[in-house]
């Protein structure tokens, strides 16, 4: 049997809160089986909360008070558990961004903006100032650093399946001056070879593809159907319906069959840095 994988309560609010939740559990002599019983959640979905990796949902957060008979503990503090865990990441983003840590496999269409998995900072910056441009210093830098901690998610024992598909216009037009654009490209680079990631470049000459409106994320897990994630400028939506799930599948997958091949994407992207670091792109975006 594994050893078990108990939450330091000192990491955070949400460790702290789970850490709780697991002591008063085994102080009433129960089982995460038992404890679940009767609330409708998986007990999987409370075991992810005692090591504090997801939240705590108001109806689950009742039904543990009643059972622990813990005078509304965790219903009182549910909220301030879920703010914890989205601070410095959009509202819109939290149910997202809790898939996203327990995915098997991560596919995306990035026509816009890199990924946040594999933005620097100095990118998140310029993307967060363009986005919220009367944003204070600390509230971009809390965003800066709330995106750069997703990418722990590669430092898992079973990091997810990463493929994503970028429209080439990413990598010719600069985003940030030479130095720094060149530091974006060979971060992309790099995390795609350290976590066998795929990556593919769509050519934006082919004129309009088969999926020409916005980004998409699919999430694929162990124990739960797909999901997909769309996201425009101040909103994002979680859609896990089946039929339209699929039908966003099979468009990704003719955005995959349309772009350029990994080995071939890679390429491009490893010579466009050593352009921009060396000067050259300008000359020849000329």
């Amino acid at each position: 049997m594994p050893p078990r994988k108990d939450a330091d309560p000192s990491v955070g609010v949400p460790c702290f809160y789970g850490a709780e939740l697991r002591y008063l559990r085994e102080q009433a002599g129960l089982t995460l089986e038992q404890l679940a019983d009767g609330s409708f959640r998986a007990i999987s979905l409370l075991s992810q909360i005692e090591r504090g990796e997801r939240t705590m949902p108001l109806d689950l957060a009742l039904h543990v008070d009643k059972k622990l008979a813990t005078n509304g503990f965790f219903e009182r503090r549910c909220e301030a558990v879920a703010k914890a865990r989205r601070a410095g990441h959009a509202e819109y983003f939290a149910d997202a961004l809790e898939m996203e840590q327990r995915a098997e496999g991560i596919e995306e269409w990035a026509p816009m903006l890199v990924p946040g998995l594999l933005q620097t900072p100095a990118y998140t910056r310029a993307v967060v100032r363009a986005a919220l441009p009367r944003a204070s210093d600390d509230d971009v830098e809390e965003k800066v650093a709330a995106r750069m901690s997703r990418a722990a998610i590669f430092d898992a024992k079973a990091p997810p399946k990463l493929w994503v598909v970028l429209s080439d216009s990413l990598v010719r037009r600069p985003a940030l001056p030479d130095g720094p654009m060149a530091e974006l490209l060979e971060h992309i680079a790099k995390v795609v070879r350290a976590t066998r990631s795929i990556l593919q470049l769509l050519p934006e000459e082919g004129g309009l593809g088969p999926f020409a409106m916005g980004m998409a994320k699919f999430m694929t897990f162990a124990d739960a159907p797909p999901v997909l994630y769309v996201e425009s400028l101040h909103s994002g939506q979680l859609i896990d319906y089946p039929p339209l799930v699929k039908q966003y599948r099979e468009s990704y997958d003719l955005l995959r069959a349309a772009a350029m091949s990994p080995a071939a994407s890679l390429s491009v992207i490893e010579t466009a840095a050593g352009d921009f670091r060396n000067g050259k792109q300008g000359k020849r975006l000329e």
